[in-house]
């Protein structure tokens, strides 16, 4: 039954779960046969070299890694049967055509497709079409597995007035199916508001400010999915890049993009883009030093510092050729200066070009005293060591980090170029109480690196991508901000967050602020509100602190109802408390799906010395869930970003006192309690802080 048939009545069908069971066996075969047609391709025939052979075997093999076919992993997840053919102005009298949905697309040995990408345009209406506007589609039907065994379907005849819209079951079965393992796509729950973002065009970004449990993370790795599908050449020229907040948060997202055979991928950490030249992070700041660091301002800073070292030329500049000396006088000198300064160029592409105009002044004059010179000559003159000798002075390299351990260690040196921009005090939490003597000596911290990203970018264009996803991004910096736009001053981005989880001290305040720190003001800000994994009466719980953490911003409407999912319970003495966490996580370990213990930071080693006494294996964050191993670990500061089935919440109090202020801390404490998509049991010996109560 291929994908593009006319489609029966499903009424009239004899056995319709024994025929789509059989549609999905040929499916498979048919993926099957794709992978071994390329499996069997012969490059040596139709390569010239063996760098083409190296390119083309690449290519090759990531196509057979794209076609495997996951045996846990639906095939197809839904259908759409047309009442007329797509497109079409006009149904033609003839029954329409129907289209099976999936992750991928899969063809026959005729071509015809047998299963459509998900991502193609006339697999739209399956997120889209509704009761109210059908968009052509007589039927809707989704597939139920288990095991990678189709088992179950459900039909919606959205053309059909006589029958009522309903939710679906199926569709909140897969929603609240229990996981074990990383995090998974969401190709056959895509909701229509989560879609119309997935399907944006590349050309312009977007900012998503959504709640826990609104599927975020989850809509910014498809839209790179959808893009790398409608735009694959492009950014397979110009690359994209996945970034969050740690490595344990990509480990966990890891294995979404692959899921839909998507492999050129690139993730990364903030840290793993600055980190150059082989400098590490070895060091800490204070909360206030961190500020300043963040702080925008530390880009004036910067440029001023670095600018600084260009200076005018005082003497005339003689340049030796032969039997001739051509002078150069220094005010010409100056007028080069200038003009490469006024064109606002990088300071590297300024110094490389400065020893051109030079020449280019030389050459005028010997054509001047009737010689011919051509190219090879200006390059020679460029190269004259007198020339050389002149840039060096005038326009002299510059290391980075050098700039940025002079600005720090220099008390002189930053006041001259933080006048006006900092104030004293903020200069005094810049500098280093004992200034290290190298660069490599140095105990470089996370924002310094991002400094000397900064300063670096001044002197040489940071390469751009073709598509940048930027997740928990209310976590970031100014500086940081700016950092990540550098790498799509040429592309877009896809910024997700949500302003009520920031637990820096930097964190955002307003997207509107982020985004222009991004160099992306225009892009256009989406706000999801529904929530699907975190059950109601948690995330009404939860909700209670966001007067307290994020004003005015609009609390999660959870569609999932799991009444008992909240459990709060208090132990009478604090010597009590362990006991009683290691009690519930083996409660929790009884029913179905992952686990998350969480805790403050300073109690993990307590409560692991607890699970392994009592027999109780545990994982740490970022390390994959299986059906032995279900239990993990979880410092709060690690906590954002994942998800478990069933959390266990150890002392609510001790989270909020482990950060640097109460707000900051109240918001952990809401990333914590919204880390489950079952339930939360929250146990505590200490008064609960004021806003949950």
């Amino acid at each position: 039954m291929p994908a593009h048939a006319p489609a029966s009545d499903p009424a009239s069908d004899i056995d319709p779960l024994s025929r789509e069971r059989a549609h999905l066996t040929a499916s498979r075969a048919a993926l099957r046969a794709m992978r071994a047609d390329v499996e069997a391709l012969d490059i040596r025939d139709v390569t010239a070299n063996w760098v083409n052979a190296i390119v083309l075997q690449a290519q090759i093999d990531d196509r057979i890694k794209a076609l495997a076919d996951l045996a846990h992993t639906p095939l197809f997840f839904g259908r759409l049967n047309y009442l007329h053919a797509p497109g079409a102005e006009l149904a033609e009298g003839a029954e329409g055509e129907q289209f099976y949905i999936g992750r991928r697309h899969v063809h026959d040995a005729d071509g015809d497709p047998m299963v459509i990408d998900w991502r193609a345009p006339v697999s739209q209406p399956f997120y889209r079409a509704s009761k109210t506007d059908p968009q052509d589609i007589a039927l809707r039907r989704r597939f139920g597995y288990t095991g990678g065994e189709l088992t179950a379907y459900e039909d919606e005849h959205l053309s059909d007035p006589a029958e009522a819209a309903a939710v679906s079951k199926l569709l909140q079965q897969e929603i609240e199916r229990p996981r074990v393992g990383p995090m998974r796509d969401i190709v056959a729950t895509i909701q229509p508001e989560q879609d119309e973002i997935v399907r944006s065009g590349l050309s312009g970004s977007v900012c998503v400010q959504g709640g826990p449990g609104t599927g975020k993370t989850a809509v910014g790795l498809h839209r790179v999915a959808y893009l790398l599908y409608a735009h694959r050449d492009r950014l397979a020229r110009t690359g994209t890049l996945v970034i969050g907040p740690n490595r344990s948060f990509l480990q966990y997202i890891e294995q979404v993009l692959p899921a839909l055979g998507e492999l050129e991928v690139k993730q990364a950490t903030v840290d793993d883009l600055v980190a150059q030249g082989g400098l590490e992070v070895r060091g800490t700041d204070p909360a206030e030093t961190a500020v300043v660091k963040g702080d925008a301002r530390m880009a004036q800073v910067l440029r001023r510092a670095l600018e600084s070292h260009v200076t005018q030329p005082t003497e005339a500049l003689m340049v030796v050729r032969g039997s001739r000396r051509w002078r150069v006088p220094s005010y010409e000198l100056a007028e080069m200066v200038q003009e490469l300064q006024d064109r606002d160029i990088r300071y590297g592409a300024a110094r490389d070009a400065l020893p051109q105009r030079i020449a280019h002044a030389v050459l005028v004059r010997m054509e001047q005293a009737g010689e011919a010179p051509d190219d090879r000559v200006q390059d020679a003159v460029a190269r004259n060591p007198a020339v050389k000798a002149a840039v060096k002075e005038i326009w002299p390299p510059v290391e980075p980090a050098k700039l940025v351990l002079r600005l720090l260690s220099d008390p002189d040196f930053l006041a001259l170029h933080a006048q006006d921009v900092l104030t004293a005090d903020e200069q005094k939490l810049l500098l280093w109480p004992k200034p290290p003597r190298t660069v490599k000596s140095a105990k470089w911290s996370a924002a310094d690196l991002v400094l000397i990203d900064e300063a670096t970018d001044l002197v040489e264009r940071t390469h751009s991508l073709g598509h940048v996803v930027l997740d928990e991004a209310q976590d970031l910096s100014p500086m940081q901000y700016r950092a990540v736009g550098r790498r799509c001053t040429t592309g877009s981005a896809t910024v997700l967050g949500d302003l009520a989880q920031g637990t820096t001290p930097w964190a955002t305040r307003s997207w509107d602020e982020a985004l222009t720190h991004l160099g992306k003001p225009q892009a256009v800000l989406e706000e999801l509100t529904a929530g699907f994994r975190v059950p109601r009466e948690v995330i009404a719980y939860a909700s209670r602190l966001l007067p307290s953490i994020s004003p005015g911003l609009a609390p999660v409407s959870s569609v999932r109802e799991t009444p008992g999912s909240l459990r709060i319970s208090r132990t009478a003495e604090a010597a009590d408390l362990t006991a009683a966490v290691v009690s519930a996580c083996r409660e929790s370990l009884a029913r179905e799906g992952s686990i998350g213990l969480i805790a403050a930071d300073a109690r993990i080693p307590v409560l692991a010395d607890a699970l392994r006494e009592a027999g109780l294996p545990y994982l740490s964050p970022g390390e994959e869930t299986t059906a032995q191993a279900r239990l993990t670990l979880v410092p709060a500061s690690l906590a954002k970003g994942l998800e478990y089935d069933y959390v266990v919440l150890d002392e609510p109090a001790a989270i909020v006192d482990g950060e640097p202020d109460e707000r900051t801390g109240l918001r952990r404490l809401y990333v914590c309690l919204t880390r489950a998509v079952s339930g939360l049991t929250a146990l505590h010996s200490a008064p609960l802080p004021t806003a949950l109560a």
